[in-house]
């Protein structure tokens, strides 16, 4: 990626787009105390305050703080203070005020008031949708190039400085639907336009005459191409003046949808038979070879999945015998194409990601597969792959350097994690990737995400997501999984929100709706089966909730912590201080609940719950064969914990996220192996990845925000190949946070059975969300945003496609212009001769077959189309051309 020069902001962009952790870095290793300290001043805005054009100035007791550009500094902010030299209060003070009254300041203007998108007729959201991308076309910075600056109707490619991407943008018209843009909104919002073809549509109005606006396009050529309205269709574009014959062939499919491709293909060998040009545009193309793909194998995994236990491949497709589930799995996914596993912890997704991708080596010839993975279950991924499949494979390691020449490698399957995604991007978007595979593919839940977006621009013909919980929290969750898949499927944002969220009149989530609804979206390509469904014989789960009263001390820093809680989401608007200050106050409160050292660090401390967790350890230890995980968020909490196994001298091993990858294998082991090692304490480090079926004691010492994250903890020892009974402890400390996030976990649950479950008959689903409602009530940010730097591979590619597709008259010319020079100078090689009757006859003969292969365009050019045997006749006349130059040039008459 190169980075273009960006206009520079001005001190109120740059004091508006300042958050917390921004200010802390400039003040240094004491940032926080001193933003801390710094707000115990009073301080009136209107008299102590000033803020124009290029200078702040914070006017104290006893100092006067000012801040300005400098280009040297972090984030060109250069403060000052009048008495101090170094980091001080005073320059906290400034910065505190800054973060805390950006609105009172000019910086920030308060939330747009917005009604619910769930109360909105289609009408009204459609005008609603055009409204929004109507204002960003106008506001956001876009840079407009013409590949013929001449026409109105041609191509162009836009380049958008707020996300550094570029696209290709056909105009054909001024309505809705007339044009087309290659970006991802444009392929989803069912709108017939975004903000690029309408940032497009207002430049070109300034650029061209009322004459040249009002001439409509004029098609030369068929074409090929997908309609992006509601629904997606193949449609065939048909040129002005056609003939009687061309007619006939495409009359029964003209101004309407295409639905059958084979026929498609055999009318557009027809009309190439009557030298008809016949553009097939990338996406129509795309989507062609998808359909024929599915009908090609639909038949043959369907009768897989008739009687998966009694099919052959069972115990030919890898080196193991499948289970019968395992291989109707594979076989689901491969049909689908794009598909989304979603069975439940412990089943065996993995090698049903393995499965699949060595069914489609058989079924469509794929080469190159990308597995993106947590970075724990990296190493896991390849001993699997070594275990059930013969392919070769490569894990993705070291400097940005090595990774950037490991990813063209020709290694079949290519294993890296998501973070390595973020930074590796343009290297992965240059290879040709047959089949991505997401594992633990909620990691793209949030749809607004950086990492979301980055791995779903991602581009494979085939894709497989594999998730025990791909609905973790929102169908929002569940909404971004499915983009990767198919980002048309569930329809766009504001349509599946619409019809799927209960909300109150301030948009507040109250539950979900028109559930079946969704369940029938899902259907075709995602498979969900539960261990009740697919593994009766795995050993009965119980499950024990020890509720336990807390203290008096927890009560009261517990109770604290509300009130702040309170008090922050009683407020009309939020600040990003107010959000801070709220992720703290839920942080204490649950950690309270936890032990009251936890939050004010004083010994010694006071917590019923490791009374209580002390007595069941007691419990435990004196059953044999007791083998025990134990989960706490909080590596502080696990700390507490280890003194209660050493003091009964019990053998252990501890995973955080401090522990480097590499050892983590080695802690397994001993857990695994060691018969007298008993516990495995670990953070949410281990909840995934990890198989631990040596355990059958599961001990949850506090909650996780989802249910998800639970049954992930739990599923480390509750999963294939576990032979005994798993007995599951939670402890929950009554009276507080952690009472209501049980009862929130169990509402999360329920969605996701009623989402999932396709025998559900639940249609509706309550549940209390107030994360979208604080989102709303963010304020606005007034300052501009800093250019992003230009993605140089996409604008290569985007400009290269364009030119592909709308050059080919240009190139066309200049090769005519080329060949019609070298015959004349072949001319001027040859020796003049005498005409002769043979010679004329010659010349006569070839004229006429040079004429067959000849048409004029509209301004009377003669186009040569000719069909070469073979790549090696076009070497030949380059090179005895080249000779005869060179010959000419060495005296040759």
């Amino acid at each position: 990626m190169t980075t273009k020069p960006s206009a520079e902001l001005t001190l109120k962009d740059r004091l508006s787009r300042l958050t917390f952790q921004q200010a802390c870095r400039i003040l240094g290793p004491e940032g926080v105390k001193l933003i801390h300290q710094g707000g115990k001043y009073d301080i009136a805005i209107e008299e102590q305050v000033y803020l124009e054009g290029d200078l702040f100035r914070l006017r104290l007791p006893d100092a006067t703080v000012t801040i300005t550009l400098m280009a040297q500094k972090r984030q060109r902010l250069n403060w000052s203070c009048n008495r101090c030299s170094a980091a001080c209060e005073h320059a906290g003070a400034a910065f505190s005020v800054i973060l805390e009254e950006k609105m009172a300041l000019g910086l920030a203007a308060p939330p747009r008031e917005r009604i619910p998108v769930e109360s909105l007729s289609d009408e009204e959201l459609v005008t609603r949708a055009l409204g929004d991308r109507k204002e960003r076309a106008s506001t956001e910075k876009m840079t407009l190039r013409s590949l013929d600056p001449g026409e109105i109707w041609t191509d162009y490619t836009i380049t958008s400085a707020s996300s550094g991407k570029s696209y290709r943008v056909a105009l054909r018209g001024w309505q809705r639907g007339e044009s087309y843009c290659s970006c991802p909104d444009f392929r989803k919002n069912c709108l017939g336009t975004c903000k690029h073809i309408l940032h497009a549509l207002e430049k070109v109005k300034r650029r061209f005459t009322a004459a040249e606006r009002s001439l409509p396009y004029r098609r030369e050529y068929f074409s090929i191409h997908l309609r992006y309205g509601d629904v997606l269709e193949l449609r065939l574009l048909i040129p002005e003046e056609l003939s009687k014959a061309a007619e006939k062939i495409v009359r029964s499919i003209k101004n309407r949808p295409i639905e059958e491709i084979h026929d498609l293909l055999k009318r557009i060998r027809k009309l190439e038979d009557l030298d008809e040009k016949v553009l097939i545009y990338p996406d129509a193309e795309e989507y062609m070879e998808r359909h024929l793909y599915r009908a090609r194998v639909s038949a043959r995994m369907a009768e897989i999945r008739r009687n998966p236990g009694h099919h052959a491949l069972r115990r030919s497709l890898l080196k193991t015998e499948l289970l019968p589930y395992q291989l109707d799995g594979i076989a689901f996914a491969v049909a689908a194409g794009r598909a989304v596993i979603a069975d439940d912890m412990g089943l065996g997704k993995t090698i049903q990601g393995i499965g699949v991708a060595e069914m489609l080596v058989r079924e469509a010839g794929i080469k190159r597969v990308l597995i993106i993975c947590p970075a724990s279950v990296k190493s896991q991924w390849r001993s699997e792959i070594e275990r059930f499949s013969d392919r070769s494979c490569q894990i993705v390691l070291g400097s940005a350097a090595q990774r950037s020449r490991q990813y063209d490698q020709s290694a079949f399957f290519t294993i890296c994690n998501y973070e390595q995604v973020l930074r590796d991007i343009l290297t992965i978007e240059r290879v040709r990737w047959d089949l991505i595979i997401l594992d633990e593919g909620q990691r793209i839940k949030n749809w607004e995400a950086k990492t979301s977006r980055i791995v779903k621009g991602l581009e494979s013909p085939f894709s497989l997501v594999l998730s025990g919980t791909p609905l973790e929290n929102r169908l929002d969750d569940l909404f971004s999984v499915v983009e990767f898949i198919d980002d048309r499927r569930l329809g766009p944002a504001y349509r599946f929100f619409n019809r799927h969220r209960v909300t109150d009149e301030k948009g507040k989530v109250l539950g979900y709706k028109n559930l079946e609804h969704l369940r029938r979206k899902l259907e075709p390509f995602l498979l969900r089966r539960t261990r009740a469904e697919v593994m009766q014989e795995l050993p009965e789960r119980m499950t024990e909730i020890l509720r336990i009263a807390p203290t008096d001390e927890q009560c009261e820093l517990h109770r604290a912590h509300m009130r702040v809680i309170q008090s922050i989401v009683n407020k009309p608007y939020l600040t990003e201080m107010d959000v801070l200050r709220l992720r703290k106050a839920l942080l204490m409160a649950r950690l309270a609940a936890n032990s009251s050292f936890l939050v004010d660090k004083t010994v010694p401390g006071y917590s019923s719950k490791l009374e209580e967790l002390d007595e069941l350890l007691t419990k435990l230890d004196l059953e044999e064969g007791r083998k025990t995980i134990l989960f706490s968020e909080w590596t502080s909490m696990l700390d507490l914990i280890e003194p209660l196994l050493q003091k009964r001298d019990l053998s252990y091993v501890r995973l955080d996220g401090s522990v480097p990858q590499r050892k983590r294998p080695a802690l397994v082991r001993e857990f695994q192996q060691n018969g007298d090692c008993k516990f495995f304490l670990t953070t949410n480090a281990g909840s995934t990845g990890l198989n631990l079926q040596a355990a059958n004691t599961v001990i949850n010492v506090d909650l996780p925000w989802n249910p998800a994250v639970l049954e992930q903890r739990i599923s480390r020892a509750h999963r294939m190949g576990q032979k005994k009974q798993v007995q599951v402890f939670i402890l929950i400390t009554e009276e507080t946070i952690e009472e209501n996030l049980l009862s929130t976990l169990s509402a999360k649950h329920e969605l996701a059975l009623a989402v999932l479950d396709s025998e559900s008959t639940v249609d509706e689903v309550e549940i209390c969300c107030g994360m979208d409602e604080l989102k709303r009530r963010l304020e606005v940010l007034l300052g501009a945003k800093p250019e992003a730097p230009l993605d140089e591979s996409e604008r290569i590619k985007t400009a290269a496609e364009a030119e592909r597709l709308a050059g080919r008259q240009r190139i066309s010319s200049a090769a005519g212009q080329m060949v019609g020079a070298a015959f004349a100078f072949l001319g001027e090689l040859l020796p003049k001769a005498a005409e002769t009757e043979d010679s004329r006859r010659m010349a006569t003969m070839f004229k006429s077959r040079l004429a067959e292969c000849l048409e004029q365009d509209d301004s009377g050019r003669l186009q040569l189309t000719m069909t070469l045997p073979d790549a090696q006749a076009l070497d030949s006349l380059a090179d005895a051309l080249a000779r005869l130059a060179a010959g000419q040039g060495s005296g040759i008459s």
